[in-house]
């Protein structure tokens, strides 16, 4: 076998292992018997489990963070230069929930492969998400735009909300379909996206709400007054 079929063989049985059975139970030796190579090819290769995991999740993160950028970029194109935040915060979860949830996607091995990394948390992965945050920056700077004027923490909490929104969603879509019996379909994707944005898109705009002192309860005779209703 040539080396970038070998290197190829060895991406896809890992994928396909890890997407099945997690991280933790996956050993280099079930990888190379999946791939039909030999434990030294891996390690010519990858080196360790930990560098080939970190291909993996590169490689799938590379293709969602590109159609994040090319919609931001459509989106910036359109309005002249300057997205609406709507615009904004759809680029930025929607690739991420149509390549993980769906009939269409969510039996797929990259599917599968995403939603385990978001579940599990390992060491290479861990430490990729907190590196690679440039492509992060950018929906900083076009929410900036859209957003003149507001205070730069309050976009950042936003934009970090609305990923954790979509993960979370991922995560947890089967406890939110049992808790709902039914009632929420995890299969309308577009619907999805549509109440990620918009709980995002409120959090921004709803504007800023005064902070208030606690108040302690006032107990009478070992009641609550209406105080406290």
């Amino acid at each position: 076998m040539a080396s970038d079929q070998t290197r190829s063989a060895i991406l896809a049985a890992a994928e396909r292992l890890y997407a099945d059975r997690g991280f933790g139970d996956v050993t280099l030796r079930d990888i190379v018997a999946e791939a039909n190579v030999n434990l030294a090819a891996v390690n010519y290769h990858f080196g360790s489990k930990d560098e080939l995991i970190a291909e993996l999740f590169v490689t799938r993160s590379i293709q969602t963070n590109r159609e994040r950028l090319n919609e931001l970029k459509a989106a910036e194109e359109n309005g002249g230069g300057r997205a609406s935040i709507e615009d904004i915060m759809r680029a930025l979860v929607g690739p991420t929930l149509r390549g993980c949830l769906g009939p269409d996607r969510e039996g797929s091995t990259a599917a599968r492969f995403m939603i385990r990394a978001s579940i599990e948390s390992v060491p290479p992965i861990r430490r990729i998400k907190n590196r690679e945050v440039d492509h992060l920056r950018k929906f900083a700077a076009a929410m900036r735009r859209a957003m003149p004027g507001r205070d730069d923490t309050e976009l950042y909490w936003g934009l970090h909300f609305a990923l954790a929104m979509a993960h979370h969603t991922i995560r947890e879509k089967e406890r939110l379909l049992r808790l709902s019996e039914g009632k929420c379909d995890l299969d309308d994707v577009r619907a999805i996206i549509d109440r990620v944005v918009t709980v995002s898109v409120m959090a921004l705009t709803m504007g800023d709400v005064p902070s208030k002192p606690a108040l302690r309860p006032v107990v009478v005779h070992g009641r609550l007054t209406r105080q406290d209703l």
